[in-house]
């Protein structure tokens, strides 16, 4: 039962993916079940195996991973954890990608449907007739994935005194950073497309300079066959989103004065996008707009982490992103 106490860790467990997935087929989490350590996954029995605190008042100081080699192997996955961690506390994109492909390498094609009017409604076929088809097909260009990261700059003489829960905060920070900049990535395809001739479809407000409720319901109405379910703004746009006389109800201003929670023009997700130019709103079907591509998850210098060599650590996380139906996503401009 007691296995994850007699793991010895080393660097050749992250060369083929997250030191958590070389742990849990060593020691799965399924042995723990209806044990103190239920909940905890290979990596978090690997934390208590060797007392290290990551949270709390209480938590640890860095030098506390490097005690031992084992523990100091450790060391490159808390890093990895906290990024990714301040990565999901920023990250909307989950609001706006249909499907998330994970590849070796970095090349990729996506593949294309590309129905026409008569193509999206299914008719009667008769006996003998030909059945409809739908072609799919793979794309021109290859997706481009962009390399986004931070370099950890300090030394361990610097660190190894901090409590390890403030050296969390600064880890979570740079996983805002990517999160943020991959977002930046998501938008750009999906205004100007991905290289495929597949720029979103604009639509000009009545008004020029102004938006009024109108320009939303022809938002709405433009995307048919698909679903308006999010709305992306950039903060000059919210405001005057959120200033419209329909957005102005007053249980629908209680909430969100008391939880923070958006009005949902329509049903649609609200999302504020400060990335985003001015003068722009994206409308979309999240659930057949946009596919994520990406090389690996968080990537960690895990040689330099574990021998001390803090200075120049890179964490990077690789990704791109392609359009899946073009017509799911349109732009009004104001």
């Amino acid at each position: 039962m007691a296995n994850f106490e007699n793991i010895t860790i080393e660097k050749g467990m992250y060369q083929n993916g997250s030191l958590t997935d070389a742990l849990e087929k060593l020691d799965p989490s399924e042995n723990y079940k209806g044990t103190s350590l239920d909940g905890l996954d290979a990596f978090s029995r690997q934390l208590k195996r060797f007392d290290i605190k990551v949270s709390g008042k209480e938590s640890d100081c860095v030098e506390k991973f490097f005690r031992t080699s084992n523990s100091a192997a450790l060391f490159p996955e808390y890093v990895s954890r906290a990024v990714k961690q301040g990565m999901e506390r920023a990250d909307i994109l989950p609001n706006l990608v249909a499907t998330v492909t994970d590849i070796d390498g970095l090349d990729y094609r996506s593949i294309v449907s590309a129905p026409g009017e008569d193509d999206k409604t299914l008719k009667v076929v008769n006996e003998g007739a030909t059945i409809p088809q739908t072609i799919v097909k793979t794309r021109e260009n290859l997706v481009k994935l962009h390399k986004r990261g931070r370099m950890l700059v300090a030394s361990y003489e610097a660190l190894r005194f901090q409590r390890l829960d403030l050296f969390t905060v600064t880890l979570n920070q740079i996983g805002a950073y990517i999160a943020r900049a991959q977002l930046k990535d998501a938008i750009d395809v999906l205004l100007n497309g991905d290289g495929n001739d597949n720029a979103a479809e604009t639509i000009k407000v009545a008004s020029t300079g102004s938006l009024e409720y109108s320009d939303i319901l022809k938002l709405w109405s433009s995307l048919a066959p698909y679903e308006l379910n999010t709305i992306l703004a950039p903060t000059a746009e919210m405001q005057k989103i959120l200033s419209m006389a329909q957005m102005q109800d007053s249980n629908a201003g209680l909430d969100f004065q008391g939880t923070g929670k958006m009005i949902t023009p329509l049903g649609a997700a609200l999302l504020h996008a400060p990335e985003m130019t001015d003068g722009k709103i994206i409308g979309l079907d999240k659930n057949c707009a946009l596919e994520m591509v990406q090389a690996g998850s968080v990537v960690t210098d895990y040689d330099k982490l574990i021998d001390r060599q803090l200075e120049r650590a890179a964490i990077t996380c690789t990704a791109g992103f392609a359009k899946i139906f073009t017509e799911a996503s349109k732009t009004l401009t104001c």
